[in-house]
């Protein structure tokens, strides 16, 4: 709730992000954060998805 009233904080976050992976020379810090960012986006995928294959199960019986 507090990031939607503050908007200016998120784009400094993502400005520290960029300037990390732009700054070249680590291509380990680069992989972990591509990473980081797909681990954050699968998990809350896989979680609703096993929610409405119990669902499924559960109606089906």
């Amino acid at each position: 709730m507090v990031t939607l009233l503050l908007p200016q904080f998120i784009d400094a976050q993502c400005a520290m992000c960029r300037a990390v992976l732009e700054s070249g020379g680590n291509t380990e810090t680069a992989e972990g954060i591509n990473n980081g960012i797909v681990y954050l986006m699968a998990i809350p995928y896989v979680l609703v998805a096993g929610l409405f294959y119990f669902v499924y199960r559960k109606m089906r019986n």
